[in-house]
């Protein structure tokens, strides 16, 4: 660090260019993980989908090459190749190597775009080894070539004729710059669907050739209407898919809806076909229109009461909604661009859903009765559960003092920051662990029982049950609406289960309600798998060899454990014969020692972090894992899930937690 006293005119720094991109990665794709990793995809397939927008775009292309290297192709109009009237350079130089040069800061050659902030392009050259493109346009072929971060290797040549348009880029992350440079194939793939479903004329297809070569396309001529059909397939719809597109204060509007026979509300919302995960104004004015036209219509028809409404979340239970605007000029809060902050949006959406709903329930008698009655029995179960949810909150609920107060073995500490939640399959489980861990920082909770499957229920029973009630009562930070992050008791919730069926089973109910009920939780950071070892290797270790064990930890020279078969076997070959070998059919069969030592201890454990990137995709994996269709869940597991020749499970982790990428701790 430099000393104060020297701090003077030649300590300030001057990042030119790419170099600050390279500097400060982070201020661009938000980070140099996994996330910020597909970013770089993301940036250029956006500007191809910008082609498909303006009308000039049919098919994307994106291929994954061994050394993670990645081609994005598309058949638009291709990059113009002139040379600029006043950089003086030829244009795709320019656009690739200058910060926020584009075509798309005015109105006439994009009206609406998704990479607004004109860095995409620029910004992948500058975090590749190497960047190349080749342009198809007036008839003519264009390539040319950069690389270390942005470093001109080949300039623009031309070679050849071509009868087709479009532009091609290929590029390799920088693995100097990134914390992993492996593209996850299903990731990319959830994108690229999403993609298809809001662009009905558009086709985009994904080959992985890192391997065995797999190939994916995706056409959906249905768009938005095939996208919540899809969204609810593991559901029982009550009506059918509501669409309607319009426009108002010049910004084009479309939105689905359909209502099933479930509990729990899902609205998406995409602004010029990117995904604003936060929500904003557009979303809100959805909502108010939505609830304010049920409510009117409702009262105008005798179906409630005329001097009370029924409030927006009862209107929307079992609501499967997805908003999609296109708009000039959108202001999103950040670079990430996650959440809308465009007041005319909420205007717009709201003129547009009043107009067309109120047209559906004019022309749709059965169906408006059915929702309106639907969404009384939903205010019902919500007053219940709400008088239930102050106990809750207060601790006053009948029982609830002596059953938790017997089942929660609480730490010493009162940092939230620094305290664990260790929620534990079983009693024999529960006492080894409150034995084994830090009684400082760590407490237990064990169930005594599966929790309720929340997927199913409403919220006036999941409050009866005790399990959840129980971890309500322990994290101490309310449920659904009334969540909050700032009064969690806890800074990691950690899911301890069995690595059997009963165990995964527990996990996916765990995961299912802090996903509906204490979504924050999840979209922090804070919910954890705890990974215990499944095999104990007893046996002496032959003089002259590193001892086996635990990173970080010196194990007993007699003792190791492994959490695969593949561990496992490396480890035998470092003992003599003899060895013995226990597989661990429980977390009941460890004692406190064995517990702390694998599980418990923060320096030698292994946590899986669980979080949701992809909203959409947590959401249908939940419906079809946790839902009501025993056929879609069939064919799911058919199709996601490899099942050993022996019958023997092979796979140690619960298919909830990849609901988005995981990471160990």
């Amino acid at each position: 660090m430099t000393n104060s006293s020297s701090y003077s005119e030649k300590d300030i720094k001057i990042l030119e260019g790419l170099e600050a991109v390279r500097k400060r990665p982070g201020m661009y794709i938000g980070s140099t993980g996994a996330r910020g990793l597909h970013h770089l995809i993301y940036e250029i397939v956006d500007n191809s989908v910008d082609e498909a927008l303006a009308g000039a775009c049919t098919r994307i292309e994106v291929m994954l090459e061994h050394g993670q290297v990645v081609t994005v192709k598309d058949n638009g109009r291709g990059i113009p190749t002139g040379v600029h009237p006043q950089a003086n350079i030829p244009v795709p130089e320019l656009i690739f190597t200058r910060l926020h040069a584009g075509g798309k800061f005015d109105n006439d050659s994009y009206k609406v775009s998704g990479g607004l902030h004109g860095v995409g392009s620029s910004v992948v050259n500058a975090l590749s080894s190497f960047f190349e493109y080749e342009i198809h346009r007036g008839g003519r072929i264009f390539c040319g070539r950069f690389e270390n971060g942005g470093c001109v290797a080949v300039p623009m040549t031309e070679r050849g004729n071509t009868r087709r348009t479009g532009t091609t880029v290929r590029f390799c992350p920088d693995s100097t710059i990134f914390e992993t440079t492996e593209f996850s194939s299903r990731t990319i793939a959830e994108r690229l669907q999403e993609l298809a479903f809001l662009n009905p004329g558009l086709t985009l297809r994904l080959i992985d050739k890192r391997s065995e070569t797999t190939e994916n396309e995706w056409h959906y001529p249905g768009g938005l209407q095939q996208y919540v059909a899809y969204l609810n397939e593991s559901n029982s719809p009550i009506n059918d898919v509501v669409h309607f597109v319009d426009e108002a204060e010049g910004i084009h509007v479309e939105v689905a809806f359909q209502y099933t026979d479930g509990y729990s509300e899902t609205v998406l919302s995409f602004v010029n076909c990117i995904n604003t995960r936060e929500g904003g104004q557009h979303e809100t004015g959805f909502r108010t229109a939505h609830t304010r036209v049920f409510n009117e219509y409702a009262r105008r028809m005798n179906l409630w009461k005329k001097k009370e409404n029924l409030g927006g979340d009862d209107l929307r239970e079992g609501i499967t909604a997805i908003v999609s605007m296109r708009m000039r000029n959108p202001e999103f809060e950040g670079q990430t661009k996650t959440k809308l902050g465009n007041s005319d949006a909420r205007t717009a959406v709201d003129a547009v859903v009043a107009k067309h709903t109120a047209r559906y329930l004019e022309e749709n008698p059965d169906a408006a009765r059915t929702l309106i009655e639907k969404a009384s029995r939903a205010k019902a179960a919500r007053d219940a559960a709400r008088k239930a949810r102050d106990l809750t909150r207060s601790g006053t609920t009948p029982g609830a003092k002596t059953s938790l107060g017997g089942k929660l073995t609480r730490c010493a500490s009162r940092n939230p920051a620094e305290c664990e939640l260790f929620i534990v399959e079983g009693d024999s489980a529960g006492g080894s662990a409150k034995q084994g861990r830090d009684r400082r920082i760590q407490a237990i909770l064990p169930l005594r029982g599966k929790p309720l499957n929340t997927e199913r229920a409403q919220l006036d029973k999941i409050l009866k049950n005790r399990e959840i009630l129980s971890i309500i009562q322990s994290i101490g930070a309310g449920i659904g609406p009334d969540f909050s992050l700032a009064d969690a008791n806890y800074g990691r919730i950690i899911i301890l289960a069995d690595a059997d069926d009963d165990g995964a089973h527990i996990r996916c109910l765990l995961l299912t309600f802090f996903y509906r009920y204490m979504r924050p939780l999840l979209d922090s950071g804070r919910v954890f798998i705890g990974q215990p070892p499944l095999f104990k290797i007893e046996g002496a270790v032959p003089t002259g060899t590193k001892k086996p064990g635990i990173a970080g930890k010196k194990p007993t020279a007699k003792v190791a454990y492994a959490w695969s078969k593949e561990e496992m076997q490396k480890v035998l070959k470092e003992f003599r014969s003899g060895t013995a070998v226990q597989r661990y059919k429980g977390l009941g069969e460890m004692n406190a020692d064995q517990l702390w030592e694998t599980t418990l201890n923060p320096e030698t454990r292994t946590l899986v972090q669980v979080s949701v990137d992809d909203a959409a995709s947590a959401e249908r994996q939940l419906r079809v894992l946790m839902g009501d269709s025993a056929e879609t869940r069939r064919r799911w597991l058919t199709e996601n899930v490899k099942f050993g020749d022996t019958g023997e499970e092979t796979k140690e982790m619960d298919q909830t937690e990849k609901m988005s990428p995981i990471h160990k701790y």
